[in-house]
């Protein structure tokens, strides 16, 4: 299921220094959905966020992960996407390309900010063709100026996003979690395999279009069939 989800529902002038930072979580994890975060920032909110020592998520636990969760949410006008495995599994079948899937989930972030707000341009981390994201934005999206730089989640706003991100994902792999009866593990590791090889004992082969990402690796060590390629 893809949803998306924001801080305010009427539309605001921004200031022509501001920017909307976004970044993904569960690129690289076998379970789970791909969720894709965007945070608005203008001066007012880059202060905010450097009091909260708001950094890449990859490098704050999971616990001060969830409390800068609400206070970004609070503070900060923002979007989500969640790509759930199904939904997932049918882009990339249609798509065939991660990058591709990861620019259309920043412009789909990207449109709903500018919903919202008018802003001059968004930053992202390095992925792909900047092309991608360019061609996935709808008209409202078109004149925006895209961003996209190494190591960009040393930006604030590409931070926030991350954090963002990252906690839609541990909450949504919690409830996966709660589906199964197990905890399920993040990452494409053999531990990952052996997970799925208990999806698989305890709700058949076929069910695990409902929570892994099918294009993986795993999918053919775990040998129930043909798998999307890379």
């Amino acid at each position: 299921m893809m949803r998306h989800s924001s801080s305010i529902q009427r539309r605001h002038l921004s200031s022509p220094s501001a920017w909307i930072g976004t970044d993904e979580s569960g690129k690289g994890d076998y379970f789970g959905p791909l969720v894709i975060g965007g945070v608005n920032v203008d001066s007012k909110i880059k202060k905010i966020l450097e009091s909260l020592r708001v950094r890449d998520s990859k490098k704050i636990s999971d616990g001060v992960i969830k409390e800068l969760d609400f206070r970004i949410r609070s503070s900060c006008i923002y979007s989500v996407v969640v790509i759930g495995p199904e939904k997932y599994n049918l882009l990339y079948l249609k798509m065939k390309n991660l990058n591709r899937m990861l620019a259309w989930g920043h412009a789909r972030v990207i449109e709903n900010i500018l919903m919202r707000v008018n802003c001059p341009r968004a930053v992202s981390d390095q992925f792909g063709n900047e092309l991608f994201i360019q061609n996935a934005l709808l008209e409202s999206g078109r004149k925006i100026k895209l961003e996209q730089r190494p190591h960009a989640e040393k930006d604030p706003g590409v931070a926030a996003a991350s954090v963002l991100a990252r906690a839609e994902f541990l909450r949504r792999m919690a409830r996966l979690s709660q589906q199964c009866g197990f905890d399920l593990p993040k990452g494409a590791s053999p531990l990952v395999d052996d997970a799925a090889r208990k999806v698989i004992d305890k709700f058949g082969k076929d069910a695990l279009n409902r929570f892994v990402k099918l294009h993986f690796k795993n999918t053919l060590r775990l040998d129930v069939g043909s798998s999307p390629k890379n």
